[in-house]
């Protein structure tokens, strides 16, 4: 009965009927007479082709193929997303150029560095174009994961010069379509996630009900991942106007692991299995997150649309661990010390407005940005817990539970505060002035107020406001449909705020950056992106750690310059990729302590391939596919001094799918089962370190196999 409702899966859509900004070949009078093709790809967001995203509105919020687009924009398409069974942001973002991991904070948060520049908690990470706190913004609500590359500040507010990271989510959808998917891990254990959506008959709304779970062994002696979603979504699709809502709540459970220690006499990690862990069982961060999503967007006219988006998001979390202070190389051993963080509550509300228009203006077509953005963000944890200084935990002959879990609450670091309200106007123009040349100009406005400090009693070391206006511009020549050469200049302007910080209140990051680059379609659908860029920012944040204590710093001006090349798309009809390959040479440039140095966690290059090799039919009128690949970077920084590096690694990963077409005794709908084998050949490798010295390296994940089943309705 289900599967008479409606045909694919939910995250696999058919084009809608009034698309935001239909393709070039749906142009009304237009005699060209072209194949049908299916567009994987949410409604009003843009247009995606299986790996091929062909629009994109994340890099200048209006609807525009992305030839025409002055700027480097990557997307990670669902059907790669599912090929790959990636199940963390960094799992996806493994597939774009120049974007490497920073701290995680224990592998507890998003947190990646693009062109050189960012960290975690630093507004990057956006979902549906709006800023949150979610700790994690990637799960089963995700329908694909766009990064714009370079300052993006005229059009997101404040934000890094490396660009914005954009996680679009799932819309409800008119038609009918369902499926329920399970995993099993080789860690033991596994996931699974549903998704539900429809309209709801004689009303004019559309609803779509998602869910996931996880519980997992974690790869290392010890540890388990559990966490769950629950995200139901409303819209209404009027003749003029959609209204959207959406709600997605996380609970979770994870490690708070730091990792493994590089010893600085060797350069390199101590020699002790990857799988031993230097803290205590009750490493662990427990907490739950929540999002609320809504949106109204009217169209006017056929020339004028208005869209008005909000968020509000909040992750409430409590933690306990182990912290390493310092190795002794000579004897193994280590002087650790207990601490916890309880009752933190993070706050974020993000409002913004976008008028949009088409119009001609002296024989040219102009589409008219005109928008406001407003965020408030806060934090506060309450009770700090910090215990004294314990030697005597060996790494090579490790014996847990001789550092317990503390309760002392430390009256300084307690009631940490920090209060940050951004308010920024912006406008844009994208002038088509032939049929090759586009010309894209605008600007913004932002204005901050901050507050930050901390402790019994509370002391306020951050206490200020200012502006600035970001100019942004863009030249784009289309040599033909299939090629067009770009150019871009903006600015960026970061306010810093830091409750570690013990010199008052920073001075703002300020930035310029120059892009040049070509963008060409190929083949059966193939899309590429060639770039060079040049950034230079001043008084770049970093954290410095003296005696297990967190201080905030600026250097004087960081300079990174590089290289980049993303591909994909359908090569032919049976084989798909998606390959990158980046270059950045990061730099200290002026800094009484680090000029000369690169930044932590910057690699000089990074590469990734996979592809797939679809069979078709069969078996009758079942379908194989088959596809692998490989991610990696060359060596970085472990800290901004320098004093030891993180080694190259290359990863390889390999998937096959058997999909079941027709309803079987075992199999009533479509079913496909796949296998996902991660880390292929076992290589040992570190992602990312904490960035302040060598006591907390992130390990990478060993082989794994994931089977999973999937089933449509």
């Amino acid at each position: 009965m289900l599967a008479q409702l409606g045909a694919g899966t939910a995250e696999a859509q058919t084009q809608p009927a009034q698309p935001a900004a239909p393709p070039a070949w749906d142009v009304p009078g237009s005699d060209t007479d072209l194949p049908t093709i299916v567009v994987n790809a949410e409604r009003g967001d843009g247009v995606v082709v299986g790996y091929q995203a062909i629009t994109t509105s994340t890099a200048t919020l209006t609807q525009m193929p992305v030839l025409d687009i002055p700027a480097a924009i990557n997307t990670v398409t669902q059907e790669v997303i599912q090929d790959q069974n990636a199940t963390t942001l960094e799992q996806v973002l493994q597939n774009i150029s120049n974007v490497t991991v920073a701290n995680t904070l224990g592998g507890t948060q998003d947190a990646f560095i693009r062109r050189g520049f960012g960290d975690n908690r630093d507004g990057g990470v956006l979902t549906n174009g709006l800023r949150t706190v979610l700790p994690r913004s990637f799960n089963a609500t995700t329908d694909r994961v766009e990064v714009l590359k370079g300052p993006a500040s005229t059009l997101y507010g404040i934000q890094e010069p490396g660009g914005i990271i954009n996680v679009i989510t799932k819309k409800p959808q008119e038609t009918f379509n369902a499926y329920l998917n399970g995993s099993l891990s080789s860690f033991g254990g596994g996931y699974g996630d549903f998704d539900v959506t429809g309209p709801i008959n004689g009303t004019g709304l559309a609803f779509r009900f998602i869910g996931e779970w996880q519980d997992q062994n974690y790869w290392r002696n010890f540890g388990d991942i559990e966490q769950g979603i629950l995200a139901p979504s409303l819209a209404w699709y009027g003749e003029n106007t959609t209204a959207t809502l959406a709600y997605t709540h996380r609970e979770y459970s994870v490690p708070f692991d730091r990792g493994t220690i590089f010893d600085l006499t060797t350069g390199k990690a101590v020699p002790v299995d990857r799988r031993i862990r230097f803290d205590e069982p009750y490493n662990v961060t427990n907490g739950t997150s929540d999002l609320v999503l809504a949106g109204v967007e009217h169209a006017f006219n056929d020339a004028w649309k208005l869209k008005v988006n909000y968020a509000w998001s909040q992750d409430v979390y409590a933690d306990n661990q182990a912290r390493v202070i310092a190795y002794d190389s000579s004897t193994g051993i280590l002087t650790r010390r207990a601490d916890a963080t309880q009752d933190s509550t993070q706050h974020d509300q993000n409002l913004r407005a976008d008028l949009t228009g088409t119009v001609m203006i002296a024989g040219m077509k102009n589409e008219l940005l005109f928008g406001a953005n407003v965020n408030d963000y806060d934090v506060l944890r309450t009770d700090m817990i910090r215990c004294k200084n314990k030697k005597g935990f060996n790494i090579y002959h490790p014996v847990y539970g001789t550092l317990p879990a503390c309760t002392t609450v430390s009256a300084a670091d307690s009631d940490q505060q920090a209060n940050q309200t951004l308010y920024s106007g912006y406008a844009q123009d994208a002038i088509y002035l032939t049929d090759q040349w586009i010309v894209v100009a605008g600007g913004s406005y932002a204005w901050y107020t901050q507050t930050a400090g901390k402790g019994r009693p509370f002391n306020l070391n951050t206490d200020g406001e200012g502006g600035e206006f970001m100019p942004r511009a863009g030249l784009v020549y289309k040599a033909t449909d299939k090629l067009s050469f770009y150019a871009n200049y903006a600015t960026s302007f970061v306010p810093q705020i830091s409750i570690a910080s013990e010199i008052g209140s920073l001075p703002p990051e300020t930035g310029v950056s120059y892009e040049a680059g070509m963008k060409f379609e190929m083949l059966k659908g193939l899309t590429g992106t060639v770039a060079i860029f040049n950034i230079e920012k001043e008084n770049v944040l970093y954290n410095e750690v003296i005696n297990g204590e967190t201080f905030a710093r600026t250097a004087g001006k960081v300079r990174s310059r590089g290289f980049e090349f993303d591909i994909s798309g359908a090569v032919t009809d049976q084989i798909n990729l998606i390959a990158s390959y980046g270059y950045t040479d990061a730099k200290i440039v002026e800094d009484p302590q680090y000029a000369g140095n690169v930044p932590a966690n910057v690699a000089a290059h990074t590469f990734s391939l996979f592809a797939t090799y679809d069979f078709g039919k069969v078996w009758g009128e079942n379908s194989l596919k088959v596809g692998g690949g490989f991610h990696g970077q060359s060596e970085a920084p472990g800290s901004a001094a320098n004093n030891f590096w993180l080694p190259g690694y290359v990863v390889f990963d390999a998937m096959v799918a058997y999909t079941i077409e027709k309803p079987t005794p075992w199999a009533v709908t479509p079913l496909t089962v796949q296998l996902n084998v991660k880390n292929l050949f076992d290589t040992t490798y570190y992602v990312s370190s904490i960035g302040t010295n060598n006591l907390g390296v992130a390990v990478g994940a060993p082989f794994e196999a994931v089977l999973s089943a999937r089933m449509k309705f």
